[in-house]
């Protein structure tokens, strides 16, 4: 991936992650997406220099909306649910990268 500055990364929203140890951790907004009529985030860590580590993991959490201006992020704890979220985001990714191919005119 890239490091700050880099167009890949610039323009994005960022959310900060509170961790159960106390340290925080700043994102980058990659996508929020529905599936079965539920609200999902993925969510790319990013490094302390504000950039991207090539090995870096995507985190995918329900996202629900108890009112306009709050957001809670939850754990998908079942297994299945996981995997259907995470191969509609991979699908996602797998159109976007073919659609780029075509959008260097």
């Amino acid at each position: 991936m890239g490091q700050k500055g880099d167009p890949d990364i610039e323009g994005h929203d960022t959310m900060t992650l509170e961790l159960d140890d106390g340290t925080s951790l700043e994102c980058i907004v990659l996508q929020v997406f529905l599936v079965d009529d539920r609200e999902y985030i993925a969510l790319l860590p990013m490094n302390d220099k504000g950039g991207v580590d090539e090995d870096a993991q995507i985190y995918l959490y329900r996202l629900t909306r108890p009112d306009v201006d709050e957001i809670i992020l939850n754990n998908i704890e079942d297994d299945d649910e996981f995997e259907m979220a995470s191969d509609y985001f991979d699908e996602m990714l797998d159109e976007e990268e073919f659609d780029s191919l075509f959008d260097h005119n």
